[in-house]
């Protein structure tokens, strides 16, 4: 468990990628505790609940100690802002967390031609409005694309859903014809 020369735990930081390793590994681990009948499958989810209860005592402890600037940094990092959610005491509102994906995929939308708002958080569903310029195409990738960033930023998230663009603003097609011809008079029936 430790060194024994200096009887200190060794530790071996993880990438992102053998992070989600191990995570893929533990989600299948805890399926199958799920599934374990009896005394001990029950007593092997209550000791992991409750070490998981304890480490998110820990960490939001340890959000009450960190200055501003080492806070915004912790919440950069995908897997303590993971962690922050899945022990509810993220101190961003998740709207503003969903508001700031909007914003930071803004351009890249704008490049295929399209125009993205966030109308709304309920429930933990976001809502969005998707504006496409053109002939439309590409509608799904975009949608796809925002859907797949938002659930990975924002966790919480049960669902992404989009409804249309309004329709006032947009230019209509009025036929040249349409405008040569006399207004009709008020007083004809």
């Amino acid at each position: 468990m430790g060194d024994p020369a200096t009887n200190a735990p060794s530790f071996t930081r993880l990438d992102d990628r053998a992070v989600g390793t191990r995570l893929a590994a533990l989600d299948e681990q805890l399926a199958q505790l799920e599934t374990t009948p009896g005394p001990i499958g029950e007593l092997a989810l209550a000791t992991v609940s409750g070490l998981a209860e304890i480490y998110g005592q820990a960490l939001a402890r340890a959000l009450d100690l960190v200055d501003p600037a080492l806070l915004n940094r912790m919440l950069g990092d995908e897997l303590i802002g993971h962690l922050l959610v899945l022990h509810g005491i993220h101190p961003t509102p998740l709207r503003y967390r969903a508001s700031r994906v909007i914003e930071g995929m803004r351009l890249a939308v704008a490049a295929r031609g399209a125009e993205i708002e966030l109308t709304g958080v309920h429930h933990g569903v976001a809502t969005l409005r998707l504006s496409l310029k053109g002939c439309g195409t590409g509608a799904a990738g975009i949608e796809q694309a925002v859907r797949d960033a938002l659930l990975t930023a924002v966790p919480e998230l049960s669902a992404v859903t989009f409804v249309p663009a309004e329709q006032a603003g947009r230019a209509t097609f009025v036929p040249l014809d349409a405008l040569m011809r006399p207004a009709p008079s008020p007083h004809r029936r």
